[in-house]
């Protein structure tokens, strides 16, 4: 069986995510000591352990909600009386450190022609997982697009059956008019993506929503998207348009408001 720390290894390399739980102070008859672990993966499997029983699932599950919220937390458990709610009747007192380990967010471009290559070089300047995809093949070279990690050859529709799409994938789409965006969306807009923001005027975007409607989409899910893309900075070049974009998936990511600092 690997260790905790080779699993970790492992969780990075493969841009993966889990709860890593350790016991960080431990008092008088506990089940487990100071520094013993347990990796929470996103399926639920684990392996290590924190010290069984009813401690255990309740850290277990306070490890599942970190990866939802991302959030770390500090639990305290009095191991004494399971009448008045304590998980334990050892005796003592245990407190666990739940930490979430995140895999780098990932920026999937969809489009990689001039706007989409200055996107993607932004993008892994400010630590994005940078993949490109396009279903014509000249775009998808590290000559053409030297910033990609990965490159997806195949037609929008298809990119949720070749890459895993969370709520840890940004989607831009630098894509060239509705023939590619009505047919490709709806897909995209069904999956977990943390964003999904559409290059183009307000006309092109609502040709787009025409379409999408026909086709049966929702409003509510037509409302995920963000079109058009970005913080308004009357950009025109393809660099000054990928700041724009970047910005906004920025803010939405921090919770910040695109307003200046002065006001």
């Amino acid at each position: 069986m690997k260790s905790i720390y080779q699993a970790l290894a492992e969780l990075e390399s493969k841009n993966e995510s889990a709860a890593l739980c350790t016991v960080v102070r431990s008092q008088g008859s506990t089940p487990r000591h100071s520094t013993s672990k347990m990796l929470v993966y996103k399926d639920g499997d684990f392996i290590g352990t924190v010290g069984g029983g009813e401690l255990e699932n309740r850290v277990f599950q306070e490890a599942k909600a970190a990866l939802i919220d991302g959030q770390p937390r500090l639990l305290e458990y009095n191991m004494a009386d399971p009448a008045r709610g304590d998980p334990g009747v050892c005796g003592g007192t245990v407190e666990v450190f739940v930490e979430p380990i995140l895999p780098a967010p990932t920026l999937v471009v969809i489009g990689g022609g001039h706007v989409g290559k200055a996107v993607a070089h932004l993008a892994k300047w400010l630590d994005f997982r940078v993949a490109v995809t396009d279903d014509r093949p000249e775009f998808l070279t590290p000559e053409a697009n030297p910033d990609a990690d990965a490159f997806y050859e195949c037609k929008m529709e298809e990119l949720p059956e070749k890459l895993k799409i969370d709520n840890q994938t940004y989607l831009v789409l630098t894509t060239r008019g509705v023939v590619v965006d009505a047919p490709g969306l709806p897909p995209l807009i069904e999956s977990d993506a943390a964003y999904i923001g559409v290059i183009g005027s307000k006309r092109r975007w609502k040709m787009t929503v025409d379409k999408l409607k026909e086709m049966g989409v929702s409003d509510e899910k037509i409302a995920r998207v963000h079109s058009p893309i970005g913080l308004e900075l009357q950009a025109e070049t393809p660099e000054e348009i990928a700041v724009s974009i970047m910005a906004e998936i920025l803010m939405l990511r921090s919770g910040g408001t695109g307003k200046p600092m002065k006001a």
